[in-house]
Parts: structure tokens; sequence; C-alpha cells
């Protein structure tokens, strides 16, 4: 008589115990697993995943080339932050800076650093305006206890954090309906003695476009004149710092501008690399405080470090190297020009049938397409984001604007590498019959409709 296996040992020839068992989600196991059941019960975690070639919510960056896949994987245990041992390392990142202080046109020497992306970056930078500050004040023997920053509504959480964060006064120039950006009319009034800087933003996340950075620019030379307030200017070029350069090479948002001191970008956005890696970038050496730089000689020799992180993987800085070295400017030209023509192409079909309304697209714009539904439908952006995630997969985000245009609806959608013109077309098709079906039914959520209507909830 042939004996039966145990359950474990059936487990192991003809399936994974855990597609009959819970996953450990809150006691440390007691025991493990064999490596093919550990990926398998990952893998099966993310299967319900969304797709992120799916994803026009995301700006970050979802597909890179083999080669470049082989050298992140290849190098995912290097620690970047040991130069002693990695010195190759951190003289790519070293070109890194100095073919991005290039691309953003710095008159001479400069510095920066690699981060873990825009947000970590905005954090250094804008420390170093605060540290800037309050130099200038002590040398002029004034107060340094009330500091301000002064930004739109449309910058990133991130810059609220920092203010916060580090105890400065945040004044935000709000946004208002049909009006999604900030410039010098918006900056002027609240500019004074304590302001450490200006944060203006290249490419905002809610409608892909630029503040009047030219215009802020100027105000800021005027004050340098007229009251003698030298404040600097940050650029906030997490998304745009890659496209700008290669879109529309003649405007002028970087160091051509003489009070822009600072800019950050996000190499994983629209600089075509994996999460997560950012950049910040100074006009000059002397933009970075002193005091922010700290030296440490524990691995092997004496570095300096100006990062809020320590130990972090070089997989990601030889990534963007790879890029840089990859495309160059004409490749980089190209991919964007590509995204840029197809998202041209989307907001083509989304106005020909009729249920939408455009948001900016004769501005200079990332690669999106932002837009809203005409008045009179009887579903609104939420119902459609809602069911073209059911009926299609695509995740399409629908929100609302800032203070105080947080009565504006929008939808969103990032044209990416991924998204050729075919897909292109699949979508504006599937927009439309979702569309159609919601002219059927009246929307995707009946009863949480009647819910805001009557004020129980919201």
């Amino acid at each position: 008589m042939t004996k039966q296996p145990s359950a474990d040992e059936a487990a192991m020839l003809y399936g994974n115990r855990f597609l009959t068992e819970d996953a450990p989600d809150r006691d440390f196991p007691a025991t493990g697993m064999s490596a093919l059941d550990a990926m398998r019960l990952v893998d099966e975690e993310l299967a319900v995943e969304g797709d992120p070639n799916r994803n026009l919510a995301t700006f970050v960056t979802t597909w890179m080339e083999p080669e470049a896949q082989r050298l992140i994987s290849e190098n995912l245990y290097r620690n970047f932050i040991d130069h002693a041992e990695y010195p190759i390392s951190a003289e790519i990142e070293q070109r890194c800076i100095r073919m991005l202080a290039d691309l953003f046109h710095a008159p001479g020497e400069t510095t920066g650093a690699r981060t873990q992306g825009s947000s970590e970056a905005i954090m250094l930078g804008a420390l170093s305006l605060k540290w800037k500050w309050k130099q200038r004040r002590e040398a002029q023997s004034k107060p340094v206890e009330k500091p301000n920053l002064v930004f739109g509504g449309d910058v990133h959480v991130v810059w609220e954090k920092f203010c916060r964060y580090f105890d400065v006064e945040p004044r935000i120039v709000p946004l208002q309906e049909g009006k999604y950006v900030i410039g010098p009319n918006d900056v002027e009034p609240l500019v004074d003695e304590n302001t450490i800087g200006v944060a203006a933003v290249l490419g905002t996340t809610f409608t892909g476009h630029a503040d009047d950075i030219v215009g802020i620019n100027d105000l800021l030379l005027s004050i340098k004149k007229e009251r003698e307030l030298d404040v600097p200017l940050h650029v906030d070029g997490a998304s745009g710092g890659f496209v700008w350069p290669f879109l529309y090479p003649d405007s002028e948002w970087d160091f051509r501008l003489e009070q822009v001191r600072s800019i950050n970008v996000s190499g994983h956005k629209f600089g075509l690399v994996y999460p997560g890696v950012g950049w910040l970038v100074f006009r000059e050496t002397a933009d970075l405080a002193d005091d922010l730089v700290f030296y440490e000689n524990y691995l092997g020799k004496k570095d300096a470090t100006f990062t809020l992180n320590f130990s972090t993987g070089a997989s990601m800085v030889l990534a963007q190297y790879y890029n840089f070295v990859r495309y160059g400017r004409q490749g980089y030209a190209y991919v964007m020009e590509a995204m840029q023509k197809n998202a041209r192409a989307l907001a083509e079909r989304l106005e020909e049938c009729g249920d939408f309304e455009l948001i900016g697209a004769d501005k200079e714009q990332l690669p999106l397409v932002a837009f809203k539904l005409v008045e009179g439908k009887n579903y609104d952006e939420f119902d459609l984001s809602w069911q073209l995630s059911a009926e299609r997969g695509w995740m399409l985000p629908a929100y609302t604007l800032p203070p105080n245009a947080e009565k504006e609806k929008v939808l969103r959608a990032l044209v990416k590498e991924t998204l050729s013109r075919e897909q292109v077309d699949r979508l504006a098709g599937d927009i439309a019959t979702a569309c159609s079906t919601l002219e059927k039914k009246g929307g995707a959520h009946p009863a949480e409709r009647k819910r805001v209507k009557t004020g129980t909830g919201y």
C-alpha cells in the first residue's frame, strides 16, 4: 500500500501550503519556508494590484531597457555611501551632477547631491535656503526667529512638510478657479525680510504647467535692488526638469535666471530611471550652506555627506548615468517629443468626443492631458475614474484642486513611454465607452452621490 504524503510533503510536491493558509501578517513567523514558496507567496499578494503600465496617475518610471535592468540588478548590493570601497560609484554621481548643471545652464563650478527622490532633495535645498538666510541675518545682527517660505498651492505636499518639520512659516498663495499656477503679483505681498526664499514649480502635479518663473525672478531682482533683500528662488523641477530642456529649450526657468540658486529634479520621473533617485543642484558651490555638510571617516576615508539618508544602493545612480550616456540630448529629446505627440493625440481624441474641456493644452506642459467634464453631465469625474478602472483596468486619477480652487474636479492622464499611439487610441475609446455607460446608469455611485447632496457624508 502506497504511503500517503503528509500535508507538508504534499504541498512540496504539488503546490504551496499558503494556497489554503493565511499569509503571515502579524506575528513574526516561527519557521521559514522554501525560497520558491516565499516567492510565490509574495507574487500572489501582488497579483491583485494594478498594472503599473496602465497607471495614468503615476509620474514615476515604469519601464527601462533590459540592459539598464541588468545593470541595476547586478549592483543592488553596492552601498553608494561607502566611497572608500566604491569610489567609481561616487565619481559617477559627480558626473551626473556636472551633467545636470550643464543641462540647467549653471554659470560655473557647482555642487549638489543625489537623493532618494525629489522629496529629500527639496528638504535639503530648503534647509540650505534657511541656513543661508540665517547667516545673512546674523551678519547684520538681526533676529532669526521667524523664517518664512513663499510658494503656491500648486506645490507638492513635501513643501508643507518641510515647513512643519523645520519650523518655517509657510506663506502659501492659494489657487483660483481657472488659475492653477502662481506669478510675481501673487508672490510680492508675501515677501519680507524674514523670507528665506521663494519656491516655484516647473510642471505641477495638478495640471502639468509651470509657475511664471521668469516673472518671479524679475520681481526678486526688483526687491533686491529697491529693498536690499536678497531673496533666492528655488525651482522644484521634480517633473519638469527633464522635460523643459528638451521640449522647450528656449524657455528660461533655470540658472539662466539670476535669482535661481537651486533646482531639484526626479531621476525616477522623466529622468527615465526606476524609483528611487533624485537630484539637487546648486547654482554655485557657495549656495550650499557649509553647516549642512558633515564629515565622517569610519568607512575607511574621510567623506563629506550632505543627505538626510545615509546608506543606500548605488544601482539607481548607475542607472541614471546609463541613461545620460545612452540617450544624450538627442535621445532624451526624441523620447520627450514622442510622449508629447501622443499626449496631443489623446487630447485631440478627447476634445472630438465633446464630453470634455481640456485644461491649458495651449501652454507649455508636461506630456500629459489634464481635463474635466463639460457641464450638464449626470455623473462626475470620480465616477468616470471608477468606471474606467472597473471596466478596463485603467488607473485614471480624479481629484479636486487645492484651495481656493477646490470646487474644480480634474482628470489627468500621464502619457509616458509605455503608452504607444495604439494604446492612446484604445484609451480614448475606453473613456468614450465609460462615458456612455455612465450616461445610461446615471453615475457610478448614486447612493454616495445622495449622501453628498444631503450633507450626510464627506
